[in-house]
């Protein structure tokens, strides 16, 4: 684990994938919730802080995509969190899967055919829109940020001005951040003006795929922004 900011805490679910913990005045916002065997490690942490499962009071996902939602199911069971997800992927969220219409390539639907990167079906308790604070969970703020799926969000902690972004913006390939394969968005074309609308003066930047950016290290996230938009 790594405490990116008061409240904000990191959770490396598995070598490529991470978890976000946000403290709010009930217990935890759970920030995704990764492969199928993610709840173990994400239950482990929050042991490991002293607290119970029933602590995480809300799984708020960041877009429908296996290795982001696969576990949802499982660790609602355990804890009795709620779980929400942008109204644009509340459908597929539902049906267990991306549809094909969902990946811009066909690598990308090809891979969406195979069972393992199905899931079990999830109804979502709250749909989320943009520019909502989500209950409970000190001063998040959702900013829908479309493009690699129509319903993905970026998630501002306000109080601290750590964003976490998803797979808006992926830091794989350090130094450099990209957005990510095109064949694995639904229209990556769309991603740039999205972005736009991100905060440029934050704290940290955490990223689902990749090395959380704190300090001078942010700089990297803002020179991306003002590369987009020259673009």
């Amino acid at each position: 684990m790594l405490d990116l900011a008061n409240g904000v805490t990191c959770i490396p679910t598995t070598r490529q994938e991470n978890a976000y913990l946000v403290a709010g005045d009930d217990g935890f916002t759970l920030i995704d919730v990764g492969w199928a065997k993610a709840p173990g490690v994400l239950l482990k942490a929050v042991a490991e802080l002293g607290r119970k499962p029933s602590d995480i009071r809300r799984l708020v996902l960041t877009h429908a995509h296996p290795d982001h939602v696969k576990g949802a199911a499982e660790l609602r069971r355990h804890t009795g969190a709620e779980i929400a997800i942008h109204e644009a992927d509340a459908a597929w969220l539902q049906a267990g899967r991306v549809p094909a219409s969902g990946r811009s390539g066909a690598f990308g639907r090809l891979l969406d055919r195979l069972p393992a990167m199905h899931w079990e079906p999830v109804t979502p308790d709250r749909l989320l829109m943009d520019g909502q604070y989500i209950p409970g969970a000190d001063g998040l703020r959702v900013i829908h940020t479309p493009g690699h799926s129509p319903g993905h969000i970026v998630l501002l902690h306000e109080p601290t001005q750590t964003l976490l972004v998803g797979d808006a913006i992926f830091n794989q390939r350090p130094p450099a951040l990209s957005l990510g394969p095109d064949a694995l968005a639904a229209d990556p074309a769309s991603r740039p003006a999205a972005l736009s609308r991100l905060p440029v003066d934050v704290a940290v930047v955490g990223f689902a795929h990749g090395v959380p950016l704190t300090g001078a290290g942010v700089d990297a996230y803002t020179n991306l922004l003002h590369t987009l938009e020259g673009a």
